[in-house]
């Protein structure tokens, strides 16, 4: 069966909640302290008080854990960020705060960061559900920064190329190839494609032509 035709999940109830909860958290607290390295299905169990064979239920593989484990991290930080929002000026500002605001969150715990980062480097087709749970919540966290319910298609290319350019600089400040200072350089010139696909700006209009 592939991807695309595996059945929807039925929603957990409060005690299974409860128990993925646990789960995501050892690995979070194990990701933190050793990295990808340190994130073993076993240890996650023990440290989750799970049995091994229920772990590989909620999560088949040590990737599907460290997805899941990123779009908890991304969902804690949509709440953090709606409750207190960006206070740029424009829309490409909000987004460069909000996104060097998730960016310094990372870098509190770059153990962690390391270990979801790589994950999503390793995710093969069989992780594509996760992987594109956490490619939504980037999204959502963006467009609500850009405070845009309803955008064009225009917009969501930019939307990507901003994603793609996040990554990417998570991925040079963890190998040690790119400063802080400049990465906040990459984000900023990159959110300035929402300035250049914003509805309101139309099309350019050319010199008037002078009459013969």
């Amino acid at each position: 069966m592939s991807v695309e035709d595996r059945p929807a999940s039925p929603p957990l109830t409060e005690r299974q909640e409860a128990r993925r909860r646990r789960i995501l958290g050892a690995s979070a607290q194990l990701a933190g302290r050793g990295g990808f390295d340190a994130v073993q299905m076993r240890e996650v169990a023990e440290a989750a008080g799970v049995a091994l064979g229920t772990l590989y239920r909620y999560f088949p593989s040590k990737i599907h854990l460290l997805v899941a484990t990123m779009q908890d991290q991304l969902q804690h930080m949509h709440t953090t960020l709606r409750k207190r929002p960006p206070a740029g000026d424009d829309a490409a500002q909000r987004v460069a705060e909000t996104l060097m605001r998730a960016f310094r969150a990372l870098q509190r715990e770059p153990q962690l960061a390391d270990a979801m980062v790589r994950a999503l480097t390793f995710a093969d087709r069989s992780v594509s559900p996760e992987v594109d749970t956490v490619s939504r919540l980037t999204t959502a966290i963006i467009l609500d920064a850009m405070g845009t319910e309803h955008p064009t298609p225009e917009q969501l290319s930019a939307v990507r190329v901003i994603e793609h350019t996040w990554h990417s600089a998570l991925i040079t400040w963890l190998s040690g190839r790119a400063s802080i200072a400049q990465v906040k350089i990459d984000i900023e010139t990159v959110c300035r494609l929402i300035d250049l696909t914003a509805p309101a700006a139309g099309p350019a209009k050319g010199p008037a032509r002078g009459r013969g």
